[in-house]
């Protein structure tokens, strides 16, 4: 289909338009250069003086808009056998997903200078399913790089307020985060922050449990480490005004924090996971590695909060933080909770998981893709481009069968260390196939097309 010539023509009986609450009837014609250029009301029988690979009938499935997952973590080059952009980008595709935004880290050289960041751009040429957009990252020390790294198209930047894991990208301190803000006052962009901050003694009290015990984890990275940084954040905004980002929020009790701010008028938007939203605490086996991720999935009663705080607006998106690790780093024969890699695979599985646990809920497809896809592309800079079926934006988009249900195999994983917490769950809702610009990516019956036609943004 890539190669053809001509108007693709999509049309249903529910397509999910912007600003509408349900699927409606509708056809999009995308033009030949992967652009959405009308809209039109009502489902269409094919001309059939039109060639049929240029007519899609959506049927009785629904057209909802290509997933921005605007977190994850490809890392190539460097660590490429825990994952690359030909298999991560891969597993995206089957679940839906257009673009991903790939995190500064954990390749080697992180995305710190415009020099490293060319170096993971020429790793990815020729490799990408979907699109991919890049952050950069924020370290101690590299402030000149990033007004340059600004010009060279991140679309904003990564800092951590706690060790990363990796020795490579250090956290930031106050005065760096201070300095990185000045130096990027005015700038059209956005600083991301890990927010957690430990401001306890180095030589407060361990918890006595085995660390094969998920409890002992969880009192190691307590919700005040999330509250505390939040704190820090926003103390900063009052000095150095900019938008900034807080990733992968687990803990409910820094939503106070949150609603103040953006009352206040600060430039605050936040994202949360899905795990944080479809696993519990309450619910992890001791010795499970796989379960690990930093901040910590919490208890039940924290994770309704943020539902509810994802459906007042206090959350702004949802993403997966794909970050996966080899095998032998999530200790899985010993147990180690504690001693094993904190990242959780996701990609590919994110739209059947909340469709799953918000139709419980009441949740809408609308208000799901809003926090995938508009919300997230907006958070990414990439509101022209991506996230809704709209005149002028890109002809990305995925059908979706909301009934269809299947069990989660290692088989049918598509990233490269089939290692995901998910596993053996039966979940709702099944990507059948994926769009990028008009161009079929991926079919479920037929797998993905001979060659990816991904772009780098």
């Amino acid at each position: 289909m890539a190669a053809s010539i001509g108007n693709l023509y999509v049309t249903g009986r529910s397509v999910l338009l912007p600003d509408s609450p349900d699927p409606r009837p509708a056809t999009i014609t995308i033009s030949p250069s992967g652009k959405i250029t009308s809209i039109d009301e009502g489902w269409r029988a094919r001309d059939p003086n039109l060639d049929p690979d240029k007519w899609i009938d959506a049927q009785d499935n629904i057209v909802i808009p290509g997933i921005v997952d605007a977190h994850v973590h490809l890392n190539e080059p460097g660590r490429t056998d825990w994952e690359g952009f030909w298999t991560g980008t891969r597993a995206a595709a089957s679940g839906g997903v257009t673009c991903v935004v790939d995190m500064p880290l954990n390749s080697i050289p992180p995305s710190t200078s415009v020099h490293n960041l060319e170096l993971k751009r020429q790793s990815a040429q020729g490799q990408c399913w979907t699109d991919v957009a890049f952050w950069g990252g924020v370290i101690p020390g590299n402030q000149a790089h990033l007004k340059p790294l600004v010009d060279a198209g991140v679309k904003g930047f990564k800092c951590f307020l706690i060790e990363s894991g990796v020795e490579e990208f250090p956290c930031v301190s106050e005065s760096d985060a201070q300095a990185a803000m000045e130096v990027l006052q005015g700038s059209e962009t956005v600083l991301l922050f890990h927010a957690e901050f430990d401001s306890s003694p180095l030589d407060s009290p361990q918890p006595a449990q085995p660390s094969t015990s998920y409890s002992t984890f969880l009192e190691s990275r307590p919700q005040k480490l999330e509250t505390d940084a939040i704190s820090l954040i926003t103390k900063l905004q009052k000095s150095y005004p900019m938008r900034c980002h807080i990733v992968h929020l687990s803990a409910a009790s820094a939503l106070p924090l949150i609603r103040a701010a953006k009352s206040s008028g600060l430039q605050l938007t936040v994202e949360t996971c899905f795990h944080y939203l479809c696993l519990s605490a309450d619910d992890i086996p001791s010795g499970r590695t796989e379960f690990k991720c930093c901040p910590p999935i919490r208890e039940n009663v924290n994770r309704e909060l943020l539902w509810e705080a994802l459906l007042d607006g206090s959350i702004d998106c949802v993403v997966s933080d794909h970050s996966p690790c080899v095998t032998e780093l999530k200790k899985i024969d010993e147990g180690d909770i504690m001693g094993a890699w904190g990242g959780i695979s996701t990609l590919g599985l994110g739209l059947s998981l909340l469709w799953t646990e918000g139709s419980k809920r009441g949740v809408t497809l609308a208000q799901i893709i809003k926090w995938v896809s508009q919300k997230t592309a907006e958070h990414a800079g990439l509101g022209e481009l991506k996230g809704q079926l709209k005149v002028g934006l890109d002809g990305d988009f995925a059908i979706w069968d909301p009934s269809a249900e299947f069990t989660v195999t290692k088989d049918s994983l598509q990233f490269k260390n089939k290692l995901s917490p998910y596993e053996g769950l039966t979940l709702r809702g099944q990507v059948k196939k994926t769009f990028v610009r008009g161009s079929l990516v991926y079919d479920h019956s037929t797998g993905f097309e001979a060659a990816p036609s991904g772009r780098l943004l």
